[in-house]
């Protein structure tokens, strides 16, 4: 998650379609059933820092962490442009290292699938486990093996806005359940485009070597819940909410 130089400029206008007011919102009902107190959080692969800003107006006090300069260079000015008080720390996620401990850990958007070594997910999890107080949630989503295989699998994906054409491009390696992303931005430049190329990884991990990595870390899985919903998943589901409690 170190890169993402490009795509930070581009970032948030080709994700308006993701309600970050209602993502918060559903998060903070999740915190709120299966939570045992405390608002200290911490936004793990925060970006942009626009799911940071929503818990922030929710009451939280956020901790926002991201291993992009750039995408945290854009954070904190929005975070200044809305007169919002948070502490934004670059770090990769698998040497997260804070000040002290939280209440709440939380990594949306598929973030923890950016890392494709198991090592790599696992020592992730095990650094929010250690700074975790004991009771403490650790909320994290993930794309599934069947979105994976079915939905980015090998295919092609358009987006363009006032801003940027986005041309997405996936290959899909059934082997390793890694889909090869690569997105070509080309921007009017005067008379002619610039193009900039960001590529990256995903990988897609079962549910039980999920579980093992969770219990490996001293955390329980109280419950998992379709993307954004209150059904359990599917066969078909394409992201996975697991809430987990700090042993």
């Amino acid at each position: 998650m170190s890169g993402y130089g490009n795509f930070a400029a581009y970032y948030d206008g080709l994700t308006e379609n993701v309600s970050y007011p209602d993502r918060a919102a559903y998060f903070h009902q999740l915190i709120g059933q299966y939570g045992q107190g405390g608002n200290l959080l911490l936004d793990l692969a925060c970006g942009t820092g626009s799911l940071s800003l929503e818990f922030a107006k929710l009451g939280y006090e956020v901790i926002g962490v991201d291993g992009s300069p750039d995408m945290l260079s854009v954070a904190m000015q929005k975070a200044a442009q809305q007169d919002c008080e948070l502490l934004f720390l670059c770090q990769d996620m698998t040497r997260l290292d804070l000040f002290g401990t939280i209440d709440i850990g939380i990594c949306a958007l598929d973030s923890l699938n950016h890392l494709t070594s198991q090592s790599a997910f696992k020592k992730a999890i095990q650094r929010v486990s250690l700074f975790l107080n004991p009771k403490g949630l650790f909320i994290f989503d993930v794309n599934t093996p069947y979105k994976h295989r079915e939905v980015l699998a090998d295919n092609a994906f358009v987006f363009e806005n006032q801003q940027v054409f986005c041309a997405w491009q996936n290959n899909y390696q059934p082997d390793t359940q890694v889909v090869d992303i690569s997105l070509d931005f080309f921007i009017l430049q005067g008379k002619h485009y610039i193009r900039q190329t960001e590529r990256f990884q995903e990988r897609a991990y079962s549910h039980d070597v999920i579980c093992e990595v969770l219990k490996e870390c001293g955390l329980t899985l109280l419950v998992c819940y379709e993307g954004d919903t209150w059904n359990s998943p599917t066969d078909t589901t394409q992201r996975v909410v697991y809430i987990t409690q700090k042993e």
